[in-house]
């Protein structure tokens, strides 16, 4: 559930009309919900309450240092997958020390950086990996703390470019060699074995592949305790969000009123399944949680430019494009589209609602239904917390979006829209063509 919703007929975060924000600062421009963020961490932790659980935030879905804080303030860890999001988390003036280094290619100065800021521990990818961090470790005259991401080899039936625990993936290493490659782990004088990692896929909706995954590692786990002493077991992340009815879904009669086997997977079913399995391995748990989180807690504001008619197609033509929001162009992703003022007595509009950019690829929806609206009205993009701005683009030399973080009635500016002068800033003719 989220706290989006329209109050009259204006489309509200929280307390505040999104229109008013679009009119401050303009469009394109990600808004996000502080309370949402707050009550998405909060029901995941109740829902594995019971066990010694650490929520490392899988940062890369949001780096906005401002969300990075306001999870912090939670009691949020992180989940890094590289030197710059370590230097955001400092930046943030959040805690590196209860926080884990994920990624298959960290490089000689990344991992330094995070020994330097005693990072929790790495999650290690493969046993080249494990040889260079011994030795980094080995030149600062440290214990590098680590656990060996175990790929389980289970589907997580979801986008194919989004799963991680298939063996066909570039992740982990494969169940059956996990033994061999603690072995080698245990035998370098510069690492500390202190746990073992698994996650399987992003967008799962179903809890099933979680049970089998942890099902299938667990005994390994045991045996790992028993045979080096480790302390911790990450399970990943990977729990889906609602992105059709995304805008429904923020009522709890939305919930009430799905059949019990058609409900999105929830933190409370999550942890109801995955609890007995965990309990008695006597483990602290890591989570690491991206999407969850952050999701449902932003939309994309957009304002219509045009409205194009063709021969038996329309197109809705909004300033946001696909270096905005790229998840519709780069997995056929499906995002809820809705006026920021409704209207019932306006006639339905069938369109293709696409951006400016020079790519038939830059389309956000083909053949949707909506209001028709006009131009110089804004529209919202809902479930666009996650995946939005961290993946946005400078393409078509168009600068990057503002974001905006709310709070009950407040709202502040966490982002400046991109200027032109800050795209070249490090650009330069060179001499020789002068």
């Amino acid at each position: 559930m989220h706290h989006f919703s329209y109050v009259g007929n204006n489309l509200h975060c929280e307390s505040v009309d999104l229109a008013t924000v679009a009119q401050l600062y303009g469009t394109p421009t990600y808004v996000y919900s502080a309370a949402t963020l707050a009550d998405n961490y909060t029901r995941l932790a109740k829902g594995l309450s019971g066990i010694d659980l650490q929520i490392c935030y899988a940062m890369k879905a949001n780096s906005n240092l401002a969300i990075l804080r306001h999870f912090a303030n939670l009691g949020a860890a992180f989940d890094l997958v590289s030197g710059g999001e370590i230097r955001r988390v400092l930046a943030a003036g959040a805690d590196v020390k209860r926080s884990v280094f994920a990624g298959v290619g960290k490089t000689e100065p990344e991992i330094k950086l995070a020994l330097e800021n005693e990072v929790f521990a790495f999650h290690v990818e493969s046993e080249p990996e494990l040889a260079r961090i011994n030795h980094v470790a080995g030149k600062l005259g440290v214990k590098a703390p680590i656990a060996i991401r175990i790929n389980p080899d289970v589907d997580a039936h979801t986008h194919a470019k989004i799963t991680t625990g298939k063996s066909d993936n570039k992740f982990g290493i494969p169940l059956k060699f996990a033994a061999a490659a603690y072995e080698a782990a245990a035998k370098f004088p510069n690492i500390a074995i202190k746990g073992v990692q698994m996650h399987i896929g992003s967008q799962l909706t179903d809890v099933n592949p979680f049970v089998e995954a942890v099902s299938k590692v667990a005994p390994f786990v045991a045996e790992l305790k028993a045979k080096y002493g480790i302390t911790y077991f990450s399970i990943g992340g990977g729990i889906g969000i609602v992105y059709k009815d995304a805008l429904a879904s923020g009522q709890q009669s939305w919930w009430d009123n799905q059949p019990a086997d058609k409900r999105p997977l929830t933190p409370e079913v999550y942890g109801a399944a995955l609890l007995p399995l965990l309990k008695p391995l006597g483990l602290k748990i890591l989570l690491e949680p991206g999407r969850n989180l952050v999701g449902n807690a932003g939309v994309l504001l957009s304002r219509v430019e045009y409205l194009k008619r063709g021969n038996g197609r329309n197109f809705l033509i909004v300033d946001a494009a696909m270096n905005d929001l790229v998840r519709p162009a780069m997995y056929e992703s499906y995002h809820e589209i809705v006026p920021l003022h409704r209207d019932t007595t306006r006639p339905a509009l069938v369109a293709d609602i696409v951006g400016p950019i020079c790519e038939s690829g830059d389309c956000f929806a083909k053949e949707r239904q909506l209001q028709q609206v006009g131009e110089g009205e804004y529209i919202a993009f809902m479930s666009g917390g996650a995946y939005g701005y961290a993946m946005a683009s400078r393409y078509n030399t168009r600068g990057t979006a503002a974001e905006v973080l709310v709070k009950g009635s407040t709202f502040e500016l966490v982002n400046a829209r991109e200027s032109f002068e800050t795209i070249i800033a490090n650009e330069k003719i060179p001499a020789f063509l002068k």
